[in-house]
């Protein structure tokens, strides 16, 4: 008996550049879960006529915590850091897709690091009325996904954190 599953799940990899030299200086990666709330978006959009999400946006946690299914955009159960130079949580910007796989590999998500601080995980948000905002919760957006990484990434002022994002929908 054939058994095929849609069963959407991805990687996060993330790379910790020195602030002087630009040397790579740590890199993990982070399995994620395809929270509940973004399973229902992609079923959603693709077969019921649900508006499309058409602005995605990564975000680093600093909490010791795990992806879960049940995690919400409202209720997410980890703390997003707000401790980067830019103004907003960087764009995730993928290529179409490919043998049932999209990543922002061409165009990761870039974090400055203001400050010393332990990263524990990424997630991917969207939608709602202040997606691109950090540590907003009340904007009724989507988490789509969100992952641990196999190792804690303590960074400090300068350091620039590079996020790639791959998920596909191949059956395991």
């Amino acid at each position: 008996m054939i058994k095929e599953r849609f069963r959407p799940h991805g990687i996060f990899t993330v790379e910790i550049y020195d602030k002087l030299g630009g040397k790579l200086i740590s890199k993990s990666h982070a399995e994620n879960v395809v929270t509940n709330q973004g399973l229902d978006s992609i079923l959603n959009v693709t077969l019921h006529a649900a508006t499309q999400i058409t602005a995605w946006f990564c975000l680093l946690y600093e909490d010791d915590t795990a992806g879960a299914a049940a995690q919400t955009y409202a209720v997410p159960v980890w703390t997003e850091t707000t401790s980067y130079d830019e103004a907003t949580r960087p764009a995730y910007t993928e290529a179409a897709s490919s043998s049932q796989s999209v990543t922002n590999s061409a165009n990761k998500a870039v974090f400055t690091a203001s400050a010393t601080k332990t990263f524990y995980g990424a997630a991917i948000v969207g939608g709602g009325t202040d997606g691109d905002t950090k540590d907003d919760q009340a904007g009724g957006g989507t988490l789509l996904c969100a992952g641990k990484f196999s190792t804690a990434q303590p960074v400090i002022d300068g350091n620039v954190v590079n996020l790639t994002y791959s998920i596909t929908a191949a059956d395991a």
